[in-house]
């Protein structure tokens, strides 16, 4: 894919739906690994979820300690490994997950940047970090796939961390998550108009 390809489904004005664009450093790595347009389309709009939820769970709930930055980052490449395993963009597999991780340490990414490649599809997994439920969540919703085991988790956390009880935290988050669902069939049509190759 050439280098303006990458660059421009990376980060020009996407219009309807309106897209954050990615950040310069992931479009340049993007491009270095060759990563086809659908995958960036996809990454792209995942990102832009995850921007969504990592404000309102700042405003909503001061009181969650994550790392902002790993979770845009998180969101904005945790599919990479597709670029090495390309039939998973159109069906399923998980060979991309262990594939990402090992092509972001690769392109010298920290390992702890690089986990999200890994952990974006095993949740419940235990030492599980809210950035990465928080990663798990943007990569579901952005589509307006709503999967309770991980909404539990986020939730449970964010009851913890406000001090309110799991029913309340859990409202407040369904009312958000229902909302960013309902752009999900324009994200979706973005990510078609792309090519896999």
């Amino acid at each position: 894919m050439p280098l303006t390809d990458v660059l421009s489904t990376a980060m020009d004005d996407t219009g309807d739906p309106s897209l954050k664009p990615l950040p310069a450093h992931v479009a340049e790595l993007l491009r270095r690994v060759a990563a086809p347009p659908r995958l960036v389309a996809h990454l792209r709009a995942v990102h832009d979820v995850a921007v969504q939820l990592v404000d309102w769970v700042q405003h909503d709930c001061p009181g969650l300690e994550f790392d902002r930055d790993a979770v845009l980052f998180g969101a904005a490449t945790h599919d990479i490994g597709k670029t090495l395993h390309p039939a998973e963009l159109s069906g399923p597999g998980a060979r991309h997950e262990a594939a990402g991780r090992e092509l972001l340490l690769a392109h010298g990414v920290d390992p702890e940047l690089a986990r999200f490649a890994g952990t974006h599809a095993s949740w419940a997994e235990p030492g599980v970090h809210a950035e990465d439920l928080l990663v798990s969540l943007a990569d579901k919703v952005w589509k307006n796939k709503r999967v309770t085991e991980l909404e539990d988790l986020v939730v449970a956390r964010l009851a913890e961390a406000g001090g309110r009880p799991a029913w309340e935290a859990f409202l407040r988050l369904d009312s958000f998550l229902t909302a960013v669902g309902e752009d999900a069939d324009r994200r979706l049509a973005y990510q078609a108009a792309h090519p896999v190759r």
